[in-house]
């Protein structure tokens, strides 16, 4: 009968010469053994840390862009009935959404049925997909009014993702201002995005017409509307990729239904 004692096994082991295959194979499976087992142990205890770190650079940046907002800093130091709120919602019902909070977002949206596949001419921001679960932001007043809404926006630039922040005023007509959180653009061209002079021209800008159609975008040259916004120079593509990124996510595959909702008081 074999003998299956590990510690007599483990001492056979070691007793081989160092060229025996056996005992290099051996020494090789336990070594990637510990290694993915270290690593494994690594993801877990740093993942909330990691969670709590992105909460946290959100948070700064949430807080920048309502700092930029015109009167807002005043209105909230001079209103205690004033609340800034997160919450999930559902797209697909232009709705709060059921049994998912800002903290059990992440694993919601590894389940593939929260996703909407686009079609290419729905897919002008080119995302691939659409989330169906978003968190958004809304400022209330004393009776529960919507004062302002901010709603995280993405799509594609010339290199590669952008990710941003939008913040609409309380007729949910106007842009009330923008941040842009992240972006691979070119330094000098594309990357003016990120700088305030440029994306404070976005404030009080109209995002409708009358139709209802959305037409705020970034113009071909200098704003001649009050839907636009002055191009950057050189950076064609980065201009059109904010074009396409707000008027998918204002759109009716975007936050559009969720707009109207709020704006006819319903949320």
């Amino acid at each position: 009968m074999a003998d299956l004692n590990p510690i007599r096994l483990w001492r056979q082991l070691l007793s081989q010469p160092n060229e025996s295959r056996a005992k290099t194979l051996a020494v090789a499976f336990l070594v990637s053994t510990l290694c993915a087992v270290m690593v494994t142990a690594a993801t877990v205890v740093l993942r909330p840390i990691q969670v709590q770190n992105r909460a946290m650079e959100q948070q700064t940046r949430l807080e920048g862009l309502l700092s930029e907002i015109p009167g807002l800093k005043d209105l909230l130091g001079s209103s205690e009935e004033m609340t800034l709120s997160t919450v999930v919602v559902d797209l697909r019902r232009a709705r709060a959404a059921k049994d998912v909070t800002p903290e059990t977002l992440e694993s919601a949206l590894a389940d593939s049925r929260n996703w909407t596949p686009l079609t290419p001419q729905e897919d002008i921001a080119n995302l691939g997909s659409r989330a169906d679960l978003k968190q958004i932001y809304l400022l209330r007043g004393p009776g529960n009014e919507v004062g302002l809404v901010v709603l995280p926006v993405s799509g594609t630039g010339y290199g590669g993702p952008i990710e941003a922040m939008i913040a609409i005023g309380a007729d949910m007509s106007r842009v009330a201002g923008l941040a842009v959180l992240s972006h691979n653009e070119t330094p000098g061209l594309g990357g003016r995005i990120s700088e305030p002079a440029w994306r404070q021209q976005f404030t009080d800008k109209s995002i409708r017409d009358s139709t209802g159609g959305v037409r705020l975008a970034v113009a071909r040259g200098r704003a001649t509307t009050e839907f636009e916004v002055d191009a950057i120079t050189g950076a064609t593509r980065t201009n059109n990729a904010i074009t396409r990124m707000l008027q998918f996510w204002l759109g009716p595959n975007g936050y559009g239904p969720l707009l109207d909702a709020i704006g006819r008081g319903d949320f």
